[in-house]
């Protein structure tokens, strides 16, 4: 049997010399040290003019974080709480003023997500829900992907995208489950979760209630100048931008994740087997449905008054009073790596703003092309894409909207096309996990890598980008907003 073996798999000897051997095997480690050394050096540069010495660093400290996500040397929460001991370290902002941040309410609103989501598994209502749309709308995997990808959309235009995908990521994650979907090995299931993720990032931008962005913005507008945007003229400005996005998106989305199945029978006998022997809704599940339904009703109703976490938390505290869910089941559901990175990644977000370091690439893009209304409106709303995948939407505007009604006075730019070009981009953010709560909770699946995101996003924003330009150039200006 021995000598069977050997010849089988006979021995390798590697007969390199021995230096090219250790450097072939501490590739990853020259890497980073490439990285980190490359770094030092730039963190002690010069700041450009204009701006402070925290800024750079700040601006420096992002890079590096950005590198070490694109490229998976280390994981993600890793690099996201490594960046967050280095604000105070390198001088950007105070301990206390970092770690308090932590305590941001958007990473509260995916705790409660996560929990909510974990609570709907545990009971088994995510398998009966799933089962039901597998039976419905489950006749190839591209019509169920498909399905995904509408509703998740439809639903942001009622109500706010983060609540949107903390509903449907319970029930995707149970389709993934019966349909035998591994994470590092299916395609599909990564279909499925980019489905939610940009399903409710383009329907979150069509209406009012998809998100905080719009009424800030409308509430800087009329504010400064006076002038007002209604529900109905917003609505007629972004969805000649949000229905040609969904037809690219969700082809893109095919493109980039071609379905690896070529049928979901398996998946819908399974879950209907699951649903024959779980017999009539249990007790769990219907107190889990009801405070499921009572959260999105709050969410839709309440959300802008009492806060989306506030509304998640208070949900979770039902469940627990109810002892649907323990704090052993909730542990083996929520993915703490993806809050962690959560969390961090806003400590970070504010140290770009709070130094000046976002506010300095917002003037240095707009002082660049400042010849043309329409390139004005290119730059800034560029611009605004680009920021809101570093930080929060909210910031993003709170930054840009001074600039731009600014601008647009001096150059007799209607006030209203300016807060569009700026709100509307602001909601688009595809790339990162830290972009958007919708993105950071399909993250959390373990299905998608950093890639997996970043290359399709770059193209669907490169895409959107040049719709929303399409849309001020030729559609805006018959709905009554001329540049």
């Amino acid at each position: 049997m021995t000598e069977r073996y050997l010849l089988d798999k006979p021995l390798k000897i590697d007969t390199r010399p021995i230096w090219l051997i250790v450097m072939d095997r501490t590739v990853r480690y020259q890497v980073l040290a490439g990285i980190l050394l490359l770094t030092a050096i730039a963190y002690n540069l010069t700041p450009p003019s204009g701006l402070s010495a925290a800024g750079y660093h700040a601006l420096v400290l992002f890079g590096f974080t950005i590198v070490l996500w694109v490229s998976g040397l280390l994981p993600i929460a890793v690099t996201a709480l490594l960046a967050m001991v280095m604000l105070p370290l390198a001088g950007i902002l105070p301990a206390n003023q970092t770690y308090a941040l932590f305590g941001n309410e958007s990473v509260f609103f995916i705790l409660g997500a996560f929990i909510l989501g974990a609570a709907m598994t545990s009971t088994g209502l995510s398998t009966r829900l799933a089962g039901a749309m597998l039976v419905r709308f489950g006749g190839s995997p591209r019509r169920l992907a498909l399905t995904v990808f509408l509703l998740a959309a439809g639903l942001s235009f009622c109500m706010s995208e983060h609540a949107v995908a903390a509903m449907l990521f319970p029930v995707v994650l149970e389709i993934t489950s019966s349909l035998g979907l591994k994470p590092g090995k299916s395609v599909y299931a990564k279909l499925l979760l980019m489905s939610i993720a940009w399903g409710c990032i383009i329907g979150g931008i069509a209406t009012f209630l998809g998100g905080a962005r719009a009424p800030l913005a409308v509430g800087i507008l009329r504010e400064t100048t006076g002038i007002d945007v209604d529900f109905f003229d917003w609505t007629m400005a972004a969805i000649m931008i949000v229905l040609p996005l969904l037809l690219i998106g969700f082809s893109l989305l095919l493109y980039f994740f071609p379905p690896d199945l070529t049928s979901v029978e398996d998946g819908v006998r399974k879950l209907s087997r699951k649903r024959l022997e779980a017999g009539k809704i249990s007790y769990d599940e219907m107190i889990t449905a009801l405070v499921m339904i009572a959260t999105i009703c709050g969410w839709m109703f309440y959300g802008r008054q009492l806060g989306l976490a506030a509304i998640a938390i208070l949900g979770t505290a039902v469940l627990f009073t109810f002892r649907v869910v323990s704090w052993q089941k909730i542990e083996e559901y929520v993915n703490w790596g993806i809050i962690l990175m959560y969390g961090c990644s806003i400590a970070l977000a504010s140290a770009m703003e709070k130094t000046g370091a976002a506010l300095w690439l917002a003037n240095k893009g707009l002082t660049t092309f400042s010849l043309s209304p329409f390139m004005i409106l290119a730059v800034i709303s560029l611009g605004a894409i680009l920021l809101t995948e570093c930080i929060s939407n909210a910031a993003v505007i709170a930054i840009l909207m001074p600039i731009g009604l600014s601008l647009a006075h001096g150059l007799g730019i209607d006030p209203r096309v300016m807060t569009l070009a700026i709100a509307l981009p602001a909601g688009l953010a595809y790339c990162l996990p830290m972009g958007t709560p919708a993105t950071a909770i399909v993250f959390g699946s373990g299905f998608l890598t950093s890639r997996d995101m970043i290359v399709p996003g770059v193209v669907v924003m490169g895409t959107s980008w040049l719709l929303f330009l399409g849309s001020a150039w030729f559609i805006w200006p018959l709905l009554g907003f001329k540049i």
